[in-house]
């Protein structure tokens, strides 16, 4: 939610969206041989779990891997007095689950794909190597100085309120900064805020290396499109693990990226079992509903 068909509204239960194309309702599609009317909705794709322990796989009860080698473990490290930083490994799941699930029939607009596990960060060099990482993110030089990392603070505010700002998108709101896309979190707060910084860096990290396609706006009428840089309002997530996000937190079933976890994350970490997380991300996506 919302749901809307044809430029109105057909049920929102309360829950944020971001703008939609306008015009006519009335869409097409000349290549897929399509007209329709326009829909937008926001489809589960994709699952997230953050784990201290490498090949520990949460999203599927628990269960650990044993490839026959060793992966950098999850820790904490406390630098100062005041300071402390982190490391999670991470897992990608692909998971539409309303296809899969087969709750809606023939509808061109889902994402058609089962369940699998895509991406493990164990698996990947650059997750536990800043320097490494340099090579694929030059980027984050531009964003390592103080002002840079002080305009977070408008991002923070901006998605508490609503939505991030994409201007500023070297940030991941009140999470912290976006760069470097790797495990290494400079500045740990809490469990449910370090696992929602990995998260979006992940997601990021699969817009960048073209694994993550964007489904929104007028280019995801007819279909999806690359995105190398990361549109932030598109997504939203809900914890799975370790406590299900079940009930609505002031209102909303599930929060932007960025958005303050002193809202939503009360009580969602406990020591031991519940220091590992799972979550599910929810793409937005505006299709060309075909009519015939």
């Amino acid at each position: 939610m919302p749901l809307r068909f044809g430029g109105m509204d057909l049920l929102s239960l309360d829950q944020e969206d971001t703008p939609n194309p306008g015009g006519s309702a009335v869409c097409m599609c000349p290549s897929q041989l399509r007209v329709g009317f326009k829909v937008s909705f926001w489809e589960p794709v994709r699952r997230v779990d953050v784990v201290r322990r490498p090949f520990c796989m949460t999203s599927l009860g628990g269960i650990e891997l044993n490839p026959g080698f060793d992966a950098p473990r999850g820790s904490r490290f406390s630098q100062d007095s005041t300071s402390t930083s982190s490391f999670y490994q991470v897992h990608w799941y692909v998971d539409p689950v309303i296809f899969w699930l087969e709750a809606i029939f023939d509808n061109a607009c889902l994402e058609q794909s089962s369940f699998d596990v895509a991406y493990l960060t164990e698996l990947d060099p650059m997750w536990n190597d800043d320097e490494l990482t340099f090579i694929f993110n030059p980027d984050v030089a531009l964003f390592g100085t103080l002002p840079a990392r002080a305009a977070c603070a408008a991002d923070c505010v901006a998605a508490t309120v609503g939505f991030p700002s994409n201007t500023l998108f070297w940030c991941a709101g009140c999470q912290g900064s976006l760069y470097p896309l790797n495990g290494n979190v400079q500045a740990h707060i809490g469990g449910v805020q370090a696992s929602s910084l990995e998260m979006t860096r992940l997601i990021a990290k699969m817009h960048r290396e073209g694994l993550m396609w964007a489904a929104s706006g007028e280019d995801g009428l007819c279909g999806y499109y690359p995105q190398p840089i990361m549109d932030k309002t598109n997504y939203k997530y809900q914890m799975l693990y370790p406590i299900p996000q079940t009930e609505k937190i002031a209102g909303k079933c599930c929060q932007p990226l960025g958005r303050s976890t002193i809202l939503w994350g009360a009580g969602k970490e406990y020591p031991f079992e519940g220091e590992d997380f799972a979550y599910m991300v929810f793409r937005k996506r505006n299709c060309c509903q075909g009519a015939f």
